[in-house]
């Protein structure tokens, strides 16, 4: 059982010339603000050399990249306090904080289920305990209104009597009884954890544990008492992105200087880490242990712990492993690809299945994959998650965005291969598993023993629902319906294209009063991603509702390129050099709408975070005249220094490497700290983001926001001392967080 909720990744040019839909029937015009500032002078920090000492050199904000440099907390002191005034001091600020913290803290949320030995795990987190219980009870008990919880960890009191303030990061415990876990906590919600190793069955920390002190560890159960770790295991043992490019044995016991190399990549590898993954069945006995190396970004090598040797598989730098079954390792593959010069060849974003042995370079193996795709997709579809079980696979899938459930279950034909009467291959035989029409569904945990596995639906305005299904029996439950948190009565969903630069149709969806008129006064929030094929589908967001929707707001999701919304070509195509488009895509969607008469720039707001916080810091410099309104959280915003800030390095697959002069060269056409101008007229912004972000580094908020302030521009900016780049630390500092969002966004777009 494995409930750790840290993610490894993430965190998505061409010249800003370029052409964006008009009209409301896709008819492209041209970019006027684009066009012009391809032609303009160059703005005034923009280095004339754009090496990194030259980058370096024109950057006079580099103090505030000092974490808690004494020039860079005086920074966000001052910020602070001048934007609480003007967000805290809001008539709306309390009423939004109250409804806010009444979603995130209600007690009849869904809590959350994870199997757990015999039983049924959740991690809980209310306005009593904001940082948290872990917590159990029985299928059965959880079955009922009224669950019979067990508490196992309390983290507040946990942080009170060690005086630390411990964020739960979650548990990967050994199976098959799963008494043995291996806890992880961060000091204030940061990506690296401190680990501790936990007994379930006594509620105590086992006396002679494992211990691992702080860091952004990869970590498997070998067996009960041997792990695989991959670390820091002391100088020279972690990438320039600081992510470990070695796996050792610990046995019980040993210090990590003692521990057994098994792995070695190397310390010029790109990408989270070198990872290794142990495979069970559903006695728990090991079906194969992998270890993934990172070339960059996307591209990896696999390898397989053979009788304790590595040996290199033969499969796509680009793969995603799912699992291993039957003796069958399951993939799916972000290129085409195929085994051998002779074989079939798979298409991009579909899930395999091939025999281990076909993949090594064991001479002894019959090669032969006979009916190796389990699922191929069609034209904007594409494959999304994937849980392997002993004898089936569970996976959804989206057709234009919208969710659906389905299950391979494995057959057997003859082979017809001469000689080989009897040799027979697998078959897929493919079922749906049935839920509603235009909804995101989600996968939860998975039992293998039992073929049970947990999965959720939810939509826009439809709260989510929480299922099981029992794959062996072919039966399906609802065990809970989350209640309404806004009233959605009043709204709308549809979904429609724009027409980018190139002509790419663009989907979204807008959420929208029914009784609308299309005069263009709605106040519209724009939510983008694209990037790292992280699809955006639709979802139930209850604190949004409430605080937006149910005051008239309208709601759209742009799913632009870059994100996984069609596969890995939709994500492929802005990579690197073609940035620009995905950034296009984002303005053809704010266009579309204006067009449609649904919204104006006087009324039309963008957000995003993380990698959004480049596309909304973009959006800002390039086309101030769509929007009066930006949220940019936890941004990427400095794209000629990112590589310099922790983790930044990890992604060069998705931006480029600006160490090297020709994509320095497209990558300072948009970084949009570098293009803001004191003579252009841009719309109080709002930035915002963590001292604890250990993920993308508060840096590129701070020096945007300084910048903005050196040039005169109006501008807010908050920085929250705890909670890390996910901002799971307390519903209460996160219900804070939301009412400061929409404070602002009322502001600018309904004031």
């Amino acid at each position: 059982m494995r409930i750790l909720l840290i993610t490894a990744s993430a965190l998505a040019l061409t010249a800003c010339a370029s052409a964006a839909p008009g009209s409301a029937d896709g008819e492209p015009v041209k970019w006027g603000p684009a066009a012009r500032i391809a032609r303009a002078a160059p703005p005034p920090h923009m280095p004339a050399d754009l090496s990194p000492a030259g980058v370096r050199a024109a950057d006079d904000h580099l103090a505030l990249e000092e974490v808690e440099g004494a020039e860079a907390m005086a920074f966000v002191a001052a910020e602070n306090e001048r934007s609480l005034a003007a967000l805290t001091g809001d008539r709306r600020y309390e009423p939004f904080r109250q409804q806010a913290e009444a979603i995130l803290t209600a007690t009849d949320r869904i809590p959350g289920p994870s199997f757990l030995g015999e039983g049924i795990g959740n991690f809980w987190q209310d306005a009593a305990n904001p940082k948290g219980v872990w917590r159990r009870t029985t299928l059965e008990s959880y079955r009922s209104a009224t669950p019979r919880w067990e508490t196992m960890l309390d983290i507040d009191a946990l942080s009170r009597a060690e005086g630390k303030d411990w964020v739960w990061k979650g548990a990967d415990c050994l199976a098959p009884d799963e008494t043995r876990c291996l806890v992880s906590l961060s000091d204030g919600g940061k990506d690296a954890v401190a680990v501790r190793e936990f007994d379930t069955s006594t509620g105590l920390w086992v006396e002679d544990g494992f211990i691992l002190p702080e860091g952004k560890h990869r970590l498997e159960w070998l067996d009960r008492d041997t792990l695989l770790v991959a670390t820091d295991f002391g100088p020279n043992t972690l990438t320039e992105s600081g992510y470990p490019f070695i796996v050792k044995s610990l046995k019980r016991g040993q210090t990590l200087a003692q521990a057994t190399e098994v792995y070695r990549g190397d310390i010029g590898d790109g990408g989270y880490g070198v990872s290794p993954s142990v495979y069970r069945d559903g006695a728990g006995a090991v079906q194969a242990v992998l270890i993934s190396r990172p070339l960059d970004t996307f591209r990896s090598e696999t390898w397989e712990l053979v009788d304790g040797q590595p040996v290199k598989l033969r499969l796509p730098e680009r793969v995603n492993v799912r699992g291993v079954t039957g003796g069958l390792l399951i993939f799916s593959i972000d290129e085409d690809w195929r085994l051998f010069p002779d074989r079939p060849m798979h298409k991009a974003g579909s899930l395999l299945a091939y025999r281990l042995p076909e993949l090594g370079d064991r001479t002894d193996a019959f090669l032969i994959d006979g009916t190796a795709t389990v699922f191929e997709p069609g034209d904007r579809q594409s494959l999304e998650e994937v849980a392997v079980l002993e004898d089936r696979i569970v996976a959804t899938l989206y057709d234009n965005v919208r969710g659906r459930l389905v299950q391979f279950v494995p057959g057997e034909r003859p082979a017809n291969v001469p000689n080989r009467p009897r040799l027979t291959i697998k078959t897929w035989d493919q079922s749906a598993i049935p839920i509603p029409d235009n909804v995101a569904v989600h996968l939860g945990d998975r039992s293998r023993s039992s073929g049970r596995i947990f999965y959720s639906v939810d939509g826009f305005l439809t709260p989510s629902t929480l299922s099981l299904a029992d794959t062996r029996a072919g039966t399906t439950a609802v065990l809970r319906q989350a209640p309404a948190r806004f009233d959605a009565s009043t709204h709308v969903v549809e979904q429609f294209e724009a027409t980018s630069s190139d002509g790419t149709k663009i989907p979204y969806f807008v959420v929208r009063p029914k009784d609308l008129v299309m005069d263009g006064h709605a106040p519209t929030i724009i939510y983008g991603y694209g990037g790292f094929q992280v699809s955006k589908p639709p979802i139930y967001i209850p604190e949004m509702g409430k605080l937006w929707l149910e005051n008239g707001g309208v709601y759209v999701n742009a799913n632009i390129r870059g994100g996984g919304e069609f596969g890995p070509a939709w994500h492929q195509a802005v990579l690197k050099e073609n940035r620009q488009l995905a950034f296009d895509d984002y303005a053809a969607v704010a266009r579309d709408l204006q067009a449609r008469g649904v919204t104006s720039p006087r009324r039309t707001g963008i957000y995003g975070r993380s990698n959004g916080g480049v596309l909304t810091s973009v959006a800002m410099t390039q086309h101030p005249e769509l929007i009066n309104a930006a949220v940019i959280e936890s941004p990427l915003i400095d794209m000629l220094r990112y590589h310099e800030l922790p983790a930044g390095a990890s992604w060069i697959g998705e931006y480029g490497d600006p160490r090297i002069p020709e994509e320095a060269a497209y990558i300072a056409r948009y970084s949009a700290y570098q293009h803001l101008r004191p003579d252009t007229e841009y719309p109080r912004v709002y930035i915002t983001t963590n001292t604890r972000d250990d993920r993308v580094h508060p840096g590129h908020a701070r020096k945007f926001a300084a910048r903005l302030a050196e040039q005169g521009h109006d501008h807010l900016y908050y920085e929250e001392t705890s909670g890390g780049h996910s901002n799971d630390a307390d519903p209460v500092a996160n219900a804070r967080r939301w009412a400061r969002h929409y404070v602002y966004l009322a502001q600018q777009l309904m004031d």
